[in-house]
């Protein structure tokens, strides 16, 4: 059964080592874990968000991940969805919390650390780092800025090892 790709269309604002407060400047250390059906239940586009992160959660080829800082689990900064491919992992959807995104935004870097995180994941697989997205067409050339993917024709998108493993440095220390 062949699925429409979803287009991802976060905007990469800005890499840091964790996330950034906007207004102190201050970095936060972050941890990726699964969502739980607990995390679901404000994760709702009453709420602001814009996928409906429910299904994507029930489907049972992905895995859904949400970016929060350390010691303070309960808000979710971010979320990925993922599926393991035969020799890559493929991103689905990604977003920033709702008060992570436009002129408001309260933190910097929620899409590109959960990217790096998916670029470790790919190693901890033995995929050598590889990842790979179909972008909408207008971002192309800024996921290629900024998160040095490649485009392989049409709208897909790949990270090869050597742009995974500068993602990986840049927001995962060890």
């Amino acid at each position: 059964m062949k699925h429409k790709p979803q287009y991802i269309d976060a905007e990469i604002d800005k890499l840091t080592n964790s996330i950034e407060n906007i207004i102190t400047g201050d970095s936060f250390q972050t941890d990726v874990t699964f969502i739980d059906k607990n995390d679901l239940k404000s994760i709702t586009k009453r709420t602001g968000w814009l996928f409906d992160w429910k299904n994507e959660y029930k489907k049972p080829d992905r895995d859904v991940y949400k970016l929060t800082i350390v010691g303070n689990p309960d808000i979710v900064q971010g979320l990925i969805s993922i599926t393991e491919r035969e020799d890559y992992i493929y991103i689905h959807l990604i977003e920033s919390a709702p008060f992570n995104l436009g002129q408001n935004k309260v933190y910097l870097g929620v899409p590109g650390n959960l990217v790096a995180f998916v670029c470790r994941i790919s190693f901890h697989h033995g995929f050598e780092g590889y990842v790979s997205f179909t972008a909408k067409t207008q971002l192309i050339g800024h996921y290629e800025k900024t998160l040095g993917a490649i485009n392989v024709g049409g709208q897909l998108m790949i990270i090869n090892t050597d742009a995974a493993l500068k993602l990986i440095k840049k927001y995962f220390k060890n």
